[in-house]
């Protein structure tokens, strides 16, 4: 199973660029996410969602640091 990311606008419609790489377990999907949510945020992502598959994990968490 794969574990991916969906990218939310501050109106809460779904984005689909920047892409997101898939990755193999959560671990290294939240490690991605540490890495690279300020590019994210200011790419105009205001929050993500994790996905295991099809399955809803977690979210929709902000990426706001204030």
């Amino acid at each position: 199973m794969t574990w991916t990311w969906q990218l939310s606008a501050a109106n809460g419609e779904e984005l689909s660029a920047p892409a997101v790489p898939a990755q193999a377990n959560q671990s290294d999907a939240e490690s991605w996410l540490g890495e690279h949510w300020r590019e994210l945020a200011d790419a105009g992502v205001s929050a993500v969602t994790l996905y295991e598959g099809e399955t809803k994990v977690y979210g929709p968490m902000s990426l706001s640091d204030g």
